[in-house]
Parts: structure tokens; sequence; C-alpha cells
């Protein structure tokens, strides 16, 4: 049984009322696109690509070790005028990982950001999704917004078919919503049939795709 829902519930974004779901209030017909633990070579410039043929905005959670392993790369999301966001250095858990060694490493991964850019968005991503509330208090007292999602396309699961991953954002996405990506190796066997079928869809509804 899958346990992980592709859409929010409500009453998991009541009991987390600090952190960005969804930007429901939004006027316009907007749909946030992010991407998380690139750069990542091919599949990286496969998502760019596929932004630049509809005109599309997105938002990178990137992996601090990955910015510093394909610097090329990086400076592409950038130069395309994508927003950056924090995924921390590694990767890391945050209920395997002391408080220290959490937030040591997501300022390891903004120093790495900032080697790049003087554009500092300050949004942060938790890998796995992973909520502690002591850990990201802390990071929202050193001015991160928190930002989570309302829709998961579930590109990494094996389990999940191409055709799948494309239904999970198409039935579910709606105006304001934020979905979720993955521009990984894992990921890119779904990712590369779902992500131009999202775009086309949405576009076609007249819907902007919008960095955060």
């Amino acid at each position: 049984m899958d346990l992980i829902p592709n859409k929010t519930p409500n009453s998991i974004k009541l009991l987390f009322p600090n952190y960005t779901w969804d930007f429901y209030t939004c006027e316009e017909k907007k749909i946030y696109l992010t991407f998380d633990d690139g750069p990542i070579p091919e599949v990286t410039d496969f998502v760019l690509d596929q932004l630049k043929l509809y005109n599309a905005k997105g938002t990178f959670f990137c992996i601090g070790e990955n910015i510093r392993k394909n610097p090329m790369i990086f400076k592409r999301i950038i130069s395309d005028e994508h927003s950056i966001g924090n995924h921390t250095m590694n990767h890391l858990k945050a209920r395997k990982n002391s408080f220290s060694t959490y937030i040591e490493n997501v300022l390891k991964c903004e120093n790495e950001i900032l080697e790049h850019t003087k554009i500092n968005h300050k949004l942060f991503r938790p890998p796995y999704g992973q909520l502690n509330k002591r850990k990201l208090s802390e990071l929202r007292k050193l001015n991160y917004e928190i930002i989570l999602w309302d829709v998961l396309s579930k590109d990494w699961d094996k389990n999940t078919s191409p055709e799948q991953c494309s239904i999970n954002v198409v039935a579910n996405a709606k105006k304001g919503s934020i979905v979720v990506f993955h521009d990984s190796i894992k990921a890119f066997k779904n990712l590369r049939v779902a992500l131009p079928k999202v775009l086309k869809h949405f576009s076609e509804k007249g819907f902007i795709f919008e960095k955060i």
C-alpha cells in the first residue's frame, strides 16, 4: 500500500502552518514546478531544455555536492533565470543527524551556492520531506522560507510508471500548486516522459509556470 499521498492533505498543512505548501491565493493561473537533487549531467540539461520550450520557469532545490561536481550546469540554471533552493550539502536526513550537523550542512550548501551567484533566494526544502520542528525553526530564524509541496509526481518511485507519474500531476495540480519532480538519475526514466506531458497539458489550459 502506498502511504505517500500524491496530493498533500489539508490536515498536514494545518499541522505545519509556518511552511509554504502552495500558493492557492495567487490570482493568475500559475503552477510552480520544482526539481530536487540536482544538478546532474544530462538530466538537469533535459529539464532546462524542456522548460525553455514552454518559456517556463522553475525552482531547483540543489544539493551542494552536486553543485560542486557540476558547476557549469548550475550556472546554466542561473543564466536561464530559474530560482535556486537549498537542499543541504549532502542530502541529509533530518531525523538521523544532530541539530548542529544538519544546520551546518545547510550552511555549507548556502556557501556553495554563493560561490556562483550573489542571488540567495533563501529557499529550503528538507531532503525526504523530513520535518523536524527545531531544525526548521532555526533555519527560519536564518531567514529561510521552508518550501514543501502540494503535489508529488513520484518520479523517483520505481513502482510508478512514466504514465502514472504524469497522471499524478495532471489529476492533482491546480492554480497555485507546488509540484515536485527530481532532476536525478533515479527519476529520469519517469521524468523524461512525464515532464513534457505536464508542460504541454497545462500550457494548453492557459497556465503559466512560475518560479518561487
